[in-house]
């Protein structure tokens, strides 16, 4: 492709993440056809319905949008056909294309993902990779097929994975990554040559669940300390004390503090220095905690108002 060319781009997305794509397309020199997210929904405590951060963005430049329930009907597919796209770009829509929409664009459809496939193929590649202990991730580019992150890969930008990294420091750092990418597969859309994935490497990174984030203690810390991260900001992992669930925010392994003797979930240190809970291997060392109702606040300022809640021998259970 000639680097003068300009292309007619369909943008379809729905998160944060997606919105900073959009923003960088709409700094472009390409031509945003228009953008389809996902309807309104209710969010937050108070369930007020908002916009998706990609409609507010598009709302702000006056953009075309489309929020379909689904691309389904006959209706939805002739709408998207009659706007004469080049190419579709999909970043965390949420929403199954069919084949209409797959090969309506000129170019098809290319989707930004968040991992370095075939490796975390699904919803959740971000959280799976930390949660697996996986030392590096990536952003992928791939031309979109019918099946679930299957496509053929047109880019891939690689990324460390951090001891210290949460979901959501991770998220920011492929978000660094991402729009550059994109930007580069469409300027040379045309020369590119699609790499197929290997099946046999692929993995699944499912959908978190609020459930998965209840601590196991009869696990290895070096597992717990890892989910704790992956679950970081959302669902966020908890445990349970007097019948009440507690979250944690931020935890260090500690390592050879567990006597055999000791059940895993056992409190058994609390001081300004965090709160050591024994697991099924070594223990973890609690930094950041946020009780039912409370803001996030460290142990020590734990200890100034609720010195009296967690004691060592305390138990914290993995049921609710």
């Amino acid at each position: 492709m000639n680097n003068s060319q300009v292309l007619r781009i369909i943008f379809a997305g729905t998160p944060l993440f997606a919105a900073h794509h959009l923003q960088t397309l709409i700094d472009s020199r390409h031509q945003l056809v228009s953008v389809y997210t996902q309807p309104d929904r209710p969010s937050g405590r108070g369930k007020k319905v908002l916009a998706s951060p990609v409609k507010q963005l598009a709302d702000h430049y006056q953009l075309p949008v489309f929020q379909p329930v689904n691309l389904k009907s006959l209706d939805s597919q002739r709408v998207l056909q009659e706007q004469r796209a080049d190419i579709m770009v999909v970043v965390a829509y949420g929403l199954i294309l069919p084949a209409a929409i797959l090969q309506a664009p000129r170019h098809g459809c290319i989707n930004v993902h968040a991992s370095l496939l075939p490796r975390w193929r699904g919803a959740a590649p971000i959280q799976r990779a930390i949660a697996a202990g996986d030392r590096e991730t990536g952003i992928t580019i791939m031309q979109m097929d019918s099946g679930l992150d299957t496509g053929a890969m047109l880019s891939t930008v690689r990324c460390a994975i951090d001891d210290a990294d949460t979901s959501a420091s991770l998220h920011n750092k492929l978000l660094t990554l991402g729009p550059p990418a994109l930007l580069e597969v469409l300027n040379c859309i045309d020369k590119l040559q699609p790499i197929m994935q290997n099946d046999e490497q692929a993995t699944y990174a499912a959908k978190i669940s609020k459930q998965e984030a209840m601590i196991d203690w009869s696990q290895p810390a070096q597992l717990i300390e890892r989910l704790i991260r992956a679950f970081n900001p959302f669902p966020t992992a908890f445990t349970v004390h007097q019948n009440q669930r507690f979250k944690i925010h931020k935890a260090e392994i500690y390592a050879e503090a567990k006597s055999a003797k000791v059940s895993p979930g056992t409190v058994l240190k609390v001081d300004s220095q965090g709160i050591l809970i024994a697991c099924g291997k070594d223990a973890i060392n609690i930094l950041q905690l946020q009780l039912p109702g409370k803001k996030m606040m460290s142990v020590r300022q734990l200890l100034n108002g609720y010195s009296s809640w967690l004691s060592v021998g305390d138990h914290l259970d993995s049921t609710s």
